[in-house]
Order: C-alpha cells, then structure tokens, then sequence
C-alpha cells in the first residue's frame, strides 16, 4: 500500500509523492554517508554500450535484446555509468545466468527470477548489465517511465535538473528524490 510522503526539499514542494512500502525498505537500506557525484552526459556512451552489446550476443546468441537505458539513453547527466538491460521470459532466466558469469563474472546482486546485476568497464567507463524479467513489476514500469521521459521533453528536463541538483547528496536522499519523481510521472500514465 503506497504511503504519502512529502519533501520540502523537492524542487516542487506542493506536490505529494507515493512511496510504497517496498520502495520505503529498499531506500532505507541504503547509505546515508556515501555520496552521489553526477556528471554530464558522455557522448561516447552510445560507442561503449555498443561494444558490450557486441561481446553479449556472441556469447548468448543475436535473439536476445540488449538495451542501452538510463540516463545515457536519454542523453542526460547520470552518475557515469551506463545501464544495459537484457529483458527475458522468465522461462529463460536461469539458463542465462552462467553464460554472463563467463563473460562479466559473478553478478554483483542476484534476485531470483527477477533480475541479476553485472558490471563490467569498457574503455574506462562503469558498466551495469542487467538480466531482467521482462514481465516483472521492475521491468514494466522501467520501459513506461523511460518512454514518457522520451516523449515529453519538459518531463525530462526535470529529471535531468533532478539529478543533476542530486550531486553531493547521500545515495538514500538522492535514491528517494528519484524514485518519488518515477512514482509521479507513473501516476500520470
């Protein structure tokens, strides 16, 4: 069941934004010390998820999609990381996760049946890869707020001036502000 939760510290302190209690759990597990540190946008994003798209299919095969998502598939200030997304039935799950340990080695979290994250660099530059239910609550509402961010630009503008006033904040405060405003423009669809 969503919670009212208003911030008076969020750029529009009139609105109200939904937590619910799973999203309240995972923000509070996160550090209240550790700080984000947000850059512009890498232009040379497109080139590296390209490269790690490449060494992927080889080894699972071209019928799996591999997506470039987050902040550098929308050309925005991000936290210098690149987010690759593998979206499978869940049938399928299992059975790729030995083949991505051979190419990036054991996933650095693991949710059964959801999803398994890898990193990896390419030229430098920190890489995420997800394996990711594609029919998962996650997934699904991942794909809605990333397609309205990229149909409606004033909505993403303000995502982008949400992250970009989240650098030096604690990875909690800035991972709360951001999934309050995701919860917001789900609300609208």
């Amino acid at each position: 069941m969503p919670v009212a939760y208003s911030d008076r510290r969020f750029p529009s302190p009139t609105l109200k934004y939904m937590l619910t209690k799973k999203q309240i759990n995972w923000i509070n597990h996160l550090s209240d010390i550790d700080k984000v540190t947000i850059v512009p946008f890498d232009p040379s994003a497109k080139e590296k998820y390209l490269v790690v798209k490449k060494r992927i299919h080889s080894e699972l095969g071209s019928e799996y999609p591999v997506l470039h998502c987050g902040a550098t598939s929308l050309g925005i200030s991000g936290q210098n990381e690149i987010d690759i997304y593998i979206p499978v039935e869940p049938s399928k799950f299992n059975s790729l996760i030995k083949p991505l340990i051979s190419i990036f080695g054991e996933p650095k979290s693991l949710y059964p049946l959801e999803r398994a994250r890898f990193v990896t660099k390419e030229a430098g530059k920190h890489i995420d890869v997800f394996l990711i239910n594609s029919q998962s609550d996650g997934w699904l509402k991942g794909v809605k707020f990333e397609n309205y961010l990229k149909s409606h630009k004033q909505a993403l503008n303000k995502y982008r001036k949400l992250k970009e006033d989240g650098n030096g904040l604690s990875v909690k405060e800035y991972y709360k502000r951001k999934v309050e405003f995701i919860n917001e423009i789900l609300a609208r669809k």
